[in-house]
Parts: C-alpha cells; sequence; structure tokens
C-alpha cells in the first residue's frame, strides 16, 4: 500500500512538472526595453512618468487601484514632479469619504494630497463581480512582484493578439502570448490614440505601454532615484578608500624593503 501512495505522489509530481514546463515554453521571449531607469545611476524621466500617470488614471484606474499612494507623492522629487497646484488639481476631482462631522455623521469630500490615491472599489467582493469573477490586482508594487518586472509588464500589454487554431478560449478570456499560459481575463487596454497626451506626444500603444511601466515602476519604487545615487557616492567613497589604503600600503611596505 505504501508503495502504491508513493508511486501516486511521484507521479503528481512529474505531471505538476511537466505542466509546469509547458506553461513556461508557451510564453514567448519577453520584449526588451532600455529603460532610463535601469542602470546603475539610472533616473525616471519626469515627462515619462506624468504621460504614465495620465494613463494609469484614464484608463488603469477603472479597476487596478495603487493603495500605496497618496497624491502628495506626485509632488515629491524623484517622481513625477507635478507641481503642488497640479497635484491639487489632480486630487480634487476624486471624492473621500471622511467624518465624522459634529453631528456623528460620515460625508464626502474632494480628495487632498494627504489622501491615498481613490480605490475604484469599495472592496474585493465588488471588484470581482464587475470583472467576470476576476480580481484586479493592485498596482502599487506589481511591477516588483512580477517575474521580468517592467519588461514583463510591458510585454503583456502588447502581447494580445489572435489565439492560434488549436487554442479554444472561453467566453471573457483573451490570448496573449507573454501571459503565463497565455490565457488571461483583461481584454486590451490599450490601443492607438486611446487617449490625447496632454503634452502633444503621439499616443501609440507602444508609448503608452512604456510611460504607464515607468509609472508603474516608480510607484513600485519612489526612492529608486535616491537609492541609486546614496549607492554611487558609497562607491566613489570605496574608491578613494581603496586607492588611499594601496598608496599607504605601497609607501609602508616600501621602507620595509629599503631596509632589509
Amino acid at each position: 500500500m505504501k508503495k502504491i501512495i508513493k508511486l501516486l505522489f511521484f507521479l503528481t509530481l512529474l505531471i505538476n512538472f511537466n505542466n509546469a514546463k509547458a506553461i513556461a515554453e508557451s510564453s514567448s521571449e519577453l520584449l526588451k526595453v532600455d529603460w532610463s531607469f535601469k542602470s546603475f545611476i539610472g533616473k525616471f524621466d519626469r515627462a515619462s512618468l506624468q504621460r504614465g500617470y495620465q494613463v494609469y488614471n484614464e484608463v488603469c484606474s477603472s479597476c487596478h487601484s495603487v493603495k500605496y499612494l497618496s497624491y502628495r507623492n506626485l509632488v515629491e522629487k524623484g517622481g513625477p514632479e507635478f507641481s503642488e497646484e497640479e497635484a491639487k488639481a489632480i486630487a480634487s476631482n476624486f471624492e473621500v469619504v471622511d467624518g465624522p462631522d459634529s453631528t456623528g455623521e460620515m460625508f464626502t469630500r474632494n480628495a487632498r494630497l494627504s489622501d491615498k490615491f481613490v480605490m475604484p472599489y469599495a472592496n474585493e467582493e465588488e471588484a470581482k463581480f464587475a470583472n467576470g469573477g476576476a480580481y484586479p490586482p493592485d498596482m502599487s508594487v506589481l511591477v516588483k512582484a512580477r517575474k521580468g518586472g517592467a519588461d514583463y509588464i510591458y510585454s503583456l500589454l502588447l502581447g494580445y493578439e489572435d489565439p492560434p487554431a488549436d487554442i479554444k478560449l472561453e467566453d471573457g478570456v483573451y490570448y496573449n502570448k507573454y501571459m503565463y499560459g497565455n490565457k488571461i481575463k483583461m481584454s486590451a487596454p490599450l490601443s492607438d490614440d486611446l487617449i490625447e497626451y496632454s503634452d502633444g506626444t503621439k499616443a501609440t500603444t507602444e508609448q503608452m505601454a512604456k510611460d504607464v511601466v515607468s509609472f508603474l515602476m516608480w510607484a513600485a519604487e519612489p526612492h529608486l532615484e535616491q537609492r541609486h545615487k546614496f549607492g554611487f557616492r558609497v562607491l566613489i567613497y570605496l574608491i578613494i578608500i581603496s586607492v588611499l589604503v594601496y598608496l599607504s600600503m605601497k609607501k609602508i611596505w616600501s621602507r620595509i624593503e629599503s631596509k632589509v
């Protein structure tokens, strides 16, 4: 009996391994982008971050939240760096529940810089009901949470196409060559000229995908530029210290050798 159980256990492991391998092989190699923030001293493109916020606000925010961001973050150094007036105007377009007031009642008001980004749904159940049972993930740390990072999210946004003839899709399911398993319940969110950029940039699907991924990368790591600057300074410091130590040791050993 024990041998049969062990055999069934190993067969299950083998089947799961083969399924996982098949899913991995079915996903195409990710598109590669020369991100401005990717290098050791990389920085965010301010214009791209501002456009990325526009894409998030006009396209993504109807389903996806960024619950760890506050409107004041849009003003901070290292981010989109909107002016305080611009950020206040952005926040004022949304309403939040506050209170209680002097009568003990809750009330709604326009959002302020100190408020978190407004959530698209009141709770998870409402989100699932509105999206055919699928829960739209929060985007605050999405780029850091997915294998492949920014390249994966960028590829996913551009990976929608008609399925091969041998693949049948259920209602509400779409084919994406970069999605693990190639099936996704989110329809293609981007298309050419879907929005009109406020800075006049041509809103191609590729441009919007790049901008919104840049914005999401900043959302996931808002202190990236400060970290890069600090790391660069530490590296310079270590180089200087190493050179000084080398010169000191060289001088000391030259004296010792001269005496010998």
